[in-house]
């Protein structure tokens, strides 16, 4: 599937960064630096910026958080390329009050995760994703990353919610290759984007549109590159990225869970401060580590 295939009004595809939300030394939000981040990734080749996803630890943040997230990446790069928000949570209901906000905000989308901590059944999902489509007008990306949420899609489900006309794509971050294919398969309307930085290249075989990417967010140029050089037809030279993304991914995982984009930021110059509790930094040894493989890497 290219993107032409699908319905999806804001044509999404390429590579899109899921970016960091920073923040202060007490750990309160810094709307400026947020945005810069967006800056950044833009400034460096990426075709939209999703923030509020899991590497923008929208569960760590409140409702009046999130808002002033997307309102500070519309101002800096909206009209530029699109914006598409997260506005997941627990519950329906609040679910819906974050994709009026994001709406009001100026996000060119809404991405909404399927609801967590609870078990979901199919009717409970499609009914979350009819009132979040009610009740903005915006297109809907799914966002199915069962290992977090611990609730996954049925293939069934999935297409009757390809039948809601809001609902414009998905990224898929379950690293379940045979129901990324069949979905994608299946559901030719639908703009799927693959969530995982170990599936870029494989998710762009299989006829997904492109990918988010976690790594794009420090290093953008290698994620533009694989897939710069997958349109051009170059397999073997996207094979080779994307074995180079395999190996950054590794380093960045070397340390606490979502502290390697932060610390990458950092070696290029980037300083995105602490995540916000319990989640940590990588310490300085750590840190230092990373910078000698990705230099090995060449990715510096």
């Amino acid at each position: 599937m290219s993107s032409d295939d699908s319905t999806d009004p804001l044509s999404l595809g390429g590579v899109i960064s899921p970016t960091i939300t920073a923040f202060h030394d007490d750990e309160s939000v810094d709307y400026e630096t947020t945005a810069a981040h967006a800056r950044f990734v833009l400034d460096r080749g990426v075709d939209g910026v999703f923030p509020l996803g899991t590497n923008g630890e929208f569960a760590l943040l409140d409702a009046a958080e999130r808002a002033g997230v997307v309102e500070s990446v519309v101002d800096e790069v909206g009209g530029e390329v699109p914006v598409i928000a997260g506005v997941g949570a627990e519950s329906t209901y609040h679910t819906v009050r974050n994709a009026e906000r994001a709406a009001d905000a100026g996000a060119d989308g809404v991405v909404v995760v399927t609801p967590y901590y609870y078990p979901l059944d199919d009717e409970g999902a499609l009914s979350h994703y009819r009132r979040v489509a009610d009740a903005i007008d915006l297109p809907i990306y799914a966002y199915h990353i069962p290992s977090r949420t611990g609730n996954g899609l049925s293939s069934e489900t999935l297409a009757e919610m390809a039948d809601i006309d809001a609902v414009a794509g998905m990224k898929d971050s379950s690293k379940d290759v045979p129901w990324l294919g069949r979905a994608i398969a299946a559901n030719p309307d639908l703009a799927v984007l693959t969530g995982a930085d170990s599936l870029q290249f494989v998710g762009r075989v299989l006829g997904g549109v492109g990918g988010v990417s976690a790594v794009s967010n420090a290093l953008p140029e290698l994620v533009v590159d694989l897939h710069e050089t997958y349109e051009a037809g170059d397999l073997d030279r996207a094979r080779d990225l994307q074995d180079t993304l395999y190996e950054v991914r590794a380093a960045f995982e070397a340390g606490p869970y979502l502290a390697g984009v932060k610390g990458a930021l950092s070696l290029r110059g980037f300083d995105a401060g602490p995540l916000r509790s319990p989640l940590r930094r990588m310490t300085d040894e750590g840190e230092a580590a990373l910078e000698s493989e990705l230099q090995e890497l060449g990715v510096l």
